[in-house]
């Protein structure tokens, strides 16, 4: 255990949002993603996990430590539901308190297809598969930058 850092984040998944970079994106999936597939797509080449915890759980234990991108409209994105690309299940809603949590505001996710979600998931960083297992509870999250300390 370390102080300050939540302790659903182990250390191949620290190691992995440190190295990232401002606009590396981050993929946190629910267990039906083809998590490990992808994963071997992405930057990082293997898939992180964040066991026997919900979508909402992992997203707030990534977000203690990685800020998200100011620089563009929708740093957050969520997996839409096929065919009812505007309905927000409760896990996407939970992930979404999350968010604003976080960052101390409202700032409402955008969506994203799921065949769009795939090929921006095998293009980002790193996948993180959870233990969430209702349906699309899957998200992609930027990364933003952390400003020089004041002098």
């Amino acid at each position: 255990m370390l102080k300050a850092i939540d302790p659903a984040l182990n250390a191949d998944v620290l190691y992995a949002l440190r190295a990232m970079g401002h606009g590396d994106d981050v993929i946190i999936c629910d267990t039906n993603f083809p998590a490990d597939s992808v994963a071997r797509q992405t930057v990082l080449g293997k898939l992180l996990r964040i066991d026997n915890v919900t979508a909402a759980r992992a997203t707030r234990a990534v977000l203690s430590v990685m800020p998200l991108d100011s620089f563009v409209e929708h740093p957050a994105l969520r997996m839409e539901i096929v065919g009812k690309p505007n309905e927000i299940p409760p896990v996407q809603a939970e992930v979404q308190a999350e968010v604003d949590k976080a960052e101390g505001r409202s700032w409402p996710m955008g969506s994203i297809e799921r065949f769009a979600f795939y090929d921006l998931a095998r293009k980002a960083y790193c996948v993180i598969v959870t233990g969430e297992r209702r349906f699309y509870g899957c998200f992609a999250f930027k990364k933003g930058v952390i400003p020089p300390d004041a002098a």
